[in-house]
């Protein structure tokens, strides 16, 4: 599913792209004086993109211009949420596994995640983990987050994450290394009456 939303996305992007070179190009041959075509818009450099009467059409209604600007700003906000989308750092789909005969194999991000998470949950003290793995499948990067007891000490939750659970999953995934960034906070609890 998002190997196909990532196609879609980039053919997208293609057309909107070749569509914007071909109009820009053809604005700017007309502008260095090359004849435009019969059905081209403006058919000399001397053609504003807007005539006067286009331009004032609707400037006396009180509609018109809140509309404009709501449309301007709601068009500059998509493209601001589009951009960052695709822009961030996504989820690593697959890893790539040396099997030690050349050939390799290739381990979903997604079990290698679940794996993880669920033997960092297995630790002692450990009320719930999350795992996600960033970066490239030859030296990915493992986002842990737990949710510690009240009882632990986080120096001690984070010394065995990374000699069993992080260990274990480099070990397996034949990787060199598996850094990882791991965010810690404790389960939300009543406060115990002390007497």
């Amino acid at each position: 599913m998002r190997t196909m939303l990532g196609t879609v996305n980039r053919v997208l992007i293609g057309v909107v792209g070749l569509v914007l070179l071909a109009v820009g190009g053809a604005v700017l041959a007309v502008g260095l004086g090359a004849s435009a075509p019969s059905w081209w818009l403006h058919q000399s450099p001397h053609d504003a993109l807007l005539t006067t009467a286009e331009r004032t059409r609707w400037r006396d209604e009180a509609w018109w211009w809140p509309t404009v600007i709501a449309v301007l700003a709601l068009l500059v906000l998509l493209t601001l949420w589009w951009l960052t989308a695709v822009l961030r750092r996504r989820r690593l789909g697959e890893l790539l596994v040396d099997t030690g005969d050349g050939a390799g194999a290739l381990l979903r991000g997604r079990a290698l995640e679940g794996v993880l998470a669920g033997e960092a949950e297995r630790l002692d003290g450990v009320a719930h983990a999350h795992v996600a793995l960033k970066g490239r499948r030859e030296a990915p990067e493992a986002r842990v987050r737990l949710v510690l007891e009240p009882h632990v000490d986080p120096a001690t939750a984070l010394d065995h994450l990374t000699a069993q659970a992080l260990t274990h999953a480099r070990d397996s995934a034949a990787l060199e290394a598996l850094p990882a960034e791991v965010r810690m906070k404790g389960v939300k609890h009543k406060a115990e009456r002390v007497s």
